[in-house]
């Protein structure tokens, strides 16, 4: 239900940009409120967190590559996804969007990303990972300076089949929790909203996890996935919106992308910046990856979030201040995207409150442009990524359509733009099929 005419015009009447966001244009924000990252108050979270987070991924690495072989024996348990140049999208992009974008152009494949196939598995594992170590240690089953191959005995996975871990989604942070949640023997159960894919619910149920359908968006299930979850004695809810674990795991990519940056000679310093775009739902994972990139970076990355048209929840929360206390529906905004993993009404308290000081802009795309990107980027680099991955590709020609560039004082052809690539590699063949269709014809139109 809606706030009243009166209550909108009140909000049009104090931020201008609402009107066109309501109308649902396409619109480009600039964060009046951001800080040098030296400045930031808004957590207690460190680069020092960060680093012990990254020491946990090392421990828990020798049970990752012994539980899942396949994709991680040549990593030796490390998940992680390539950096990749793509100058022939960059031209596609210049031709068919008239863009102008000057400098580097990479896209972070964490479309790639092992075992769970999108930028979830380093926030959801991170956090499972991290439960599963300190029931183990207060039990007494295992200590840090242990190989932690043990994780895979099964006196664990008795022991943490007496735990339940519950987890509400729209998609892809539900794979990443029950994927690994499973595998480690918790009893898990996904809450999934109406517009998760249903071949995204099939899969849960094949590794193992109970699933749970709502009519409604994402805030319903994780309302409800919260209190069926904590009902139960040893309930653990995974809280896409407020959680410091969740935050934490997204936030060690940094490390893992200035190892690559440097690998291929890229330089980030005041002269040479870094604008990273990445796809926004309620916030926690573009919000974990930027406050690391901050914490490596500096004041040298600039970052940018992207939300639909239908669902511009943390733009709106920003631009109001108001955060998480409005969500799109308040204005009369469906939240209805072919971006399922965007398709979210209402930001994170926790995320935005960071991201408020942190993040450069916001801007919004219509659902039509990330068919087209699919279908632009398979053919041209064959990368394929699902409709919502796409949606930072339209950054570039978005930020260097306004005077931003010029106002930092910067050079354009000095900027390494990053798009990150959030999901696909579970897509399957028939529906990756019917994605490209949908996006050369929308090309052709």
């Amino acid at each position: 239900m809606s706030f009243s005419k009166e209550v909108i015009q009140q909000y049009t009447e104090k931020f201008p940009l609402l009107n066109q966001i309501i109308g649902l244009e396409e619109v480009v924000w600039f964060n009046p409120k951001i800080r040098s990252v030296t400045e930031v108050d808004a957590t207690e979270l460190s680069i020092y967190d960060m680093k012990d987070s990254e020491k946990l991924w090392q421990r828990f690495a020798p049970f990752l590559e012994k539980s899942f072989p396949e994709e991680l024996k040549e990593s030796k348990g490390i998940i992680e996804s390539p950096l990749r140049q793509i100058n022939q999208m960059r031209e596609q992009l210049n031709d068919v969007f008239s863009s102008n974008i000057e400098g580097n152009l990479f896209v972070k494949c964490d479309n790639e990303l092992s075992i769970a196939g999108s930028v979830k598995a380093r926030g959801s594992f991170f956090e499972i990972l991290h439960y599963a170590e300190r029931l183990a240690i207060e039990a007494g089953l295992i200590t840090k300076e242990d190989n932690y191959e043990k994780f895979t005995e099964q006196q664990f996975k008795d022991f943490f089949s007496q735990y339940s871990i519950g987890v509400g989604s729209t998609g892809n942070l539900g794979l990443g929790i029950g994927i690994m949640s499973a595998k480690l023997g918790f009893n898990v159960s996904v809450f999934m909203s109406a517009d998760a894919k249903q071949w995204k619910k099939d899969l849960l149920r094949e590794k193992g996890a109970t699933v749970y359908e709502f009519d409604g968006d994402f805030s319903e299930a994780i309302k409800i996935g919260r209190e069926k979850t904590l009902e139960q004695p040893n309930g653990y809810f995974v809280d896409d919106e407020d959680s410091e674990h969740l935050f934490l795991g997204y936030s060690t990519a940094a490390f893992r992308l200035k190892k690559q940056l440097d690998e291929q000679g890229v330089v980030v310093d005041k002269d040479h910046p870094l604008f990273v775009y990445l796809p926004c739902g309620v916030g926690g994972a573009p919000g974990g990856i930027m406050f690391g990139l901050k914490q490596v970076f500096g004041d040298h990355v600039h970052c940018f979030f992207v939300e639909p048209t239908e669902a511009p929840a943390v733009l709106i929360g920003l631009l109001t201040e108001e955060k998480d206390k409005v969500c799109v529906q308040d204005f009369g905004i469906s939240n209805r995207t072919e971006a399922d993993g965007l398709a979210v009404g209402r930001g994170s308290r926790f995320a935005t409150m960071i991201s408020e000081q942190l993040v450069s802009g916001v801007y919004t795309l219509e659902d039509k442009h990330l068919f087209e990107f699919l279908a632009l980027l398979k053919d041209s680099e064959n990368i394929f990524v699902e409709p919502s991955a796409t949606a930072g590709f339209y950054g570039p020609k978005q930020i260097s359509g306004t005077d931003y560039i010029a106002k930092q004082g910067l050079k354009a052809d000095q900027i390494t733009h990053i798009v990150w690539a959030t999901g696909g590699s579970l897509v399957p063949e028939e529906e990756r099929q019917a994605l490209y269709r949908k996006g050369k014809d929308s090309l052709e139109k």
